[in-house]
């Protein structure tokens, strides 16, 4: 699945092209390599890390989503890593 649209599905960002244009514009992670390509691929396993807001989240792909569901649905789609 694209990059861009498992940050959606995951609801990271409200829309598909922010979620793209966030990717392109900043410093996106799959597994430690760093991404400027909103159609990168990720599979279960990867680890993302990216900076959202005052945060950096590093979260591990669990599932690839189906659909946009609702915030309980796209919480099962990945495991928050602590990275204090």
């Amino acid at each position: 699945m694209r990059l861009d649209k498992w940050l959606w599905h995951a609801r990271f960002f409200k829309s598909r092209s922010l979620a793209a244009r966030y990717i392109e514009k900043s410093r996106c992670r799959i597994d430690g390599r760093v991404v400027a390509k909103a159609h990168a691929t990720v599979t279960p396993g990867m680890v993302l890390t990216f900076a959202l807001g005052p945060r950096v989240r590093v979260v591990r792909i669990v599932a690839l989503g189906e659909r946009r569901g609702p915030a309980t649905e796209a919480q099962a789609l990945y495991d928050e890593i602590d990275n204090a």
